[in-house]
């Protein structure tokens, strides 16, 4: 591949053909800012290959940068030369508001990788390390270094520098996925009791927040595993022919000068992780996880993730508080001029529980993402007060415990409650909509609610206007919501079909009022 061959602009890179896979290391000014694999991650033009930029990086093209790029592991560049993109005549910066260096994962996502962090920023986290690893201990769980961290550690001693989070595994004694789940659960609670927080990816998988001396705010996962008909299944991506003494009696390796568990036979747990080439670094590396193994640990674990990764993308930065609330909420407060209480099911940022805050209703607004409300909430705080009648609290519909302990709340508040869920019906599959009127019957039959409503908002026609695509819906049919709605037991009073906008081909969107009787 020549330097020749190769040509940038605004929407990519066109390169010629490797004749080969390759790795292809992108640099900004010396500082690699993503890598890709040709042919798999390009589309054939002509001769050669196009790469589009990533939508996660477009936002910061725009401006001057020196553009280098290397076969991975290679210091020879196939294309060294200043470009320019977008409209910009500043130099490229691709970092945080802050001005901390991002770079791209494997994933596409924005982070802050430890090639760009120094031995004191990263401390706290090896600390974590140690500290998890003990709490784990003391609740009768052998953890150990899992996926890139044990990479990293085996084979150089060192966090990956492409990486940006740590990684902790453990093999249960159990054997069947129910009791794996309350164990992982029994886990998080302890951490929980001992000031961990922490966020859960899954039955048998969660996150522990861990914050670096400049604030930055790092991933520790906790991924369960356990044997079953002679094969290791470890959260997220493993099912594969194993052996339990090649994990026990655990052994050790050293990261980053200190000494951490390791599995008894590390190099049969990494090449059924990332292949028999695991040695050779490949920050651009996809899990090719075979479909019978997704199917399983989605069957088994998964079923409360469903959707999360397109929220926490939206939700990745606190967002400002908004204060024009939406037509739909404009059109519930005109005929609900004095409800007891106001609850908003997939509240986002909060405009809507901000309306009825400020007329003094008592309101509660609830999300699966705890990002997403975080600024409207402190800004009610700081303009009402004490008078504050508005409150927040996170809830993931796939998951019936938070399911049940939300309707149990909502049903303690006092009056005639008005439910509302706008955009909800259109981004949850069937189960989470069963959920979801279960959670509303709860609020609505149960305590006080005699003439309390269910008011829905949801897409029922897409035009070509862009609308659903913005929002991340889906179609759905008001007929058969209104039968989901009737089959757990609702009666719908009004049922109406509007466009969204003036034009001939605007989207269009279904309001429906349901209620239960007592």
């Amino acid at each position: 591949m020549l330097a020749s061959e190769v040509v940038v602009d605004d929407e990519g890179i066109l390169l010629g053909d490797p004749g080969r896979e390759v790795v292809i290391d992108a640099l900004f000014d010396g500082r690699r800012i993503w890598s890709f694999w040709l042919p798999r991650d390009a589309e054939r033009r002509g001769t050669g290959f196009h790469v589009a930029w990533p939508e996660t990086l477009r936002d910061f093209l725009n401006g001057w940068t020196e553009l280098t790029l290397t076969e991975h592991g290679s210091e020879e560049a196939i294309f060294a030369d200043e470009v320019h993109l977008g409209a910009g005549e500043d130099r490229i910066a691709v970092a945080t508001k802050q001005g901390k260096p991002l770079s791209l994962d494997k994933y596409l996502r924005r982070v802050q990788s430890f090639d760009t962090r120094s031995a004191e920023h990263v401390g706290p986290l090896l600390d974590a390390i140690d500290d998890v690893l003990e709490a784990l201990r003391r609740v009768g769980v052998d953890a150990f270094l899992a996926y890139g961290t044990l990479l990293g550690a085996v084979r150089d001693g060192r966090l990956i520098g492409h990486d940006s989070d740590a990684d902790l595994g453990y093999v249960s004694v159990h054997e069947h996925p129910a009791d794996v789940m309350l164990e992982s659960f029994r886990i998080q609670r302890r951490l929980a009791e001992e000031g961990y927080p922490i966020t859960r990816y899954s039955g048998a998988a969660f996150k522990v927040d861990v914050q670096e001396s400049d604030g930055t705010v790092r991933g520790l996962d906790v991924f369960g595993g356990f044997m079953r008909e002679g094969h290791l299944h470890l959260m997220g991506e493993i099912r594969t022919p194993f052996q339990r003494d090649w994990v026990f009696p655990l052994g050790t390796t050293t990261l980053e000068g200190r000494e951490y568990p390791a599995p008894a036979n590390p190099d049969r747990l990494l090449a059924a992780t990332y292949g028999d080439s695991w040695r050779t670094p490949d920050p651009a590396f996809h899990f090719a996880t075979p479909s019978s193994t997704y199917r399983r640990l989605n069957g088994w674990f998964r079923g409360i993730r469903v959707g999360r990764p397109t929220w926490d993308r939206l939700y990745a930065t606190p967002g400002k508080p908004r204060g024009k609330a939406s037509p739909f909420a404009q059109w519930v407060s005109d005929r609900e001029r004095a409800p007891g209480a106001f609850v908003d099911i997939g509240c986002g940022r909060g405009r809507d529980v901000a309306l009825m805050a400020r007329r003094g209703v008592p309101s509660l607004g609830v999300d699966v993402h705890p990002r997403a409300f975080r600024a409207q909430a402190r800004a009610l705080d700081a303009e009402l007060g004490s008078a504050n009648p508005a409150s927040f609290w996170t809830c993931n519909l796939y998951e019936l415990r938070h399911v049940a302990v939300t309707g149990a709340r909502i049903a303690r508040m006092p009056g005639d409650r008005v439910v509302v869920a706008r955009h909800v019906v259109d981004v949850l599959t069937r189960a989470g909509r069963d959920q979801l009127w279960l959670l509303a019957k709860m609020a609505l039959k149960d305590g006080d609610a005699a003439d309390g409503r269910l008011y829905l908002e949801f897409l029922c026609r897409e035009g070509r206007d862009g609308y659903a695509q913005e929002r991340h819906l889906e179609v759905r049919s008001p007929r058969k919501v209104r039968t989901e709605l009737e089959a757990h037991g609702a009666e719908v009073v009004e049922q109406e079909v509007l466009p969204v906008g003036s034009g001939p081909d605007s989207s269009r969107v279904c309001r429906i009022v349901a209620q239960w009787s007592r």
